[in-house]
């Protein structure tokens, strides 16, 4: 059974850092717009788990209803279908959780990631190098092929840079500083981003889970062949 995975986003930096790890040649992965799918729920959870649940849900809805009326641009002959929405955001202590799950929308939706990472700065001007811890936290909700909610977090830790460094990754990466490596995660390279960032930690969390669900539902299958095979 081929399994197709639908991504709830549009970001094109995600989809590649999500196709990156996710490596399983009888899995494709197709963003919203690839699957034809368009959905904007508002976002008012108060978690990033619940935010991812509620795009994941979302996103669910439109594929089920495109199904049933037998829209969907791609063809769903032996495929199971899974939806996966992610929220993550930047959690920085000295300024008590900001911007949290606010991360994407801090200073308006359009603003520029530099002109968001500059005020932070200067809001952290003040603020010594041992109080300027942060992480960067994903959710990753899904919703598995027999309509099962799951919802996992990944964080990464780090510390808010002085500067703006580095071409690599996307959103705040380029101020936030890596002690391990000496590096912001927008000067390491994809693979070792994808080994260590909240997204990917969050993402093997939840193909842990769909593997282990699929798992439960071979057994399942296996017992009852065994039960009709001694009717």
């Amino acid at each position: 059974m081929k399994q197709l995975i639908i991504f709830a986003t549009g970001n094109k930096g995600k989809i590649r850092e999500i196709r990156d790890i996710i490596t399983d040649p009888n899995t494709e992965v197709l963003s919203m717009r690839e699957a034809g799918v368009s959905a904007d729920p508002d976002e008012n959870g108060t978690s990033f788990e619940e935010n991812a649940l509620i795009k994941a849900r979302a996103v669910y809805d439109v594929i089920r209803q495109k199904k049933e009326a037998g829209t969907l641009c791609f063809d769903t002959t032996d495929t199971q279908i899974t939806v996966m929405s992610d929220d993550s955001g930047l959690v920085i202590d000295a300024l008590g959780g900001e911007p949290g799950i606010y991360s994407a929308r801090y200073l308006g939706y359009d603003t520029d990631y530099n002109y968001k990472m500059e005020q932070i700065m200067k809001r952290m001007e003040n603020v010594p190098d041992k109080e300027r811890t942060a992480r960067f936290v994903a959710a990753v909700g899904a919703i598995f092929p027999d309509g099962s909610e799951h919802v996992v977090l990944g964080a990464m830790e780090g510390v808010i840079a002085r500067g703006i460094y580095g071409q690599n990754g996307f959103g705040y990466d380029p101020f936030f500083y890596l002690p391990e490596y000496g590096k912001t995660s927008a000067e390491i390279t994809e693979e070792e981003k994808n080994a260590i960032s909240h997204r990917g930690k969050a993402l093997r969390a939840m193909l842990a889970q769909f593997e282990a669900w699929q798992r439960s539902g071979e057994a399942a299958q296996e017992t009852d062949a065994a039960c009709g095979d001694h009717k």
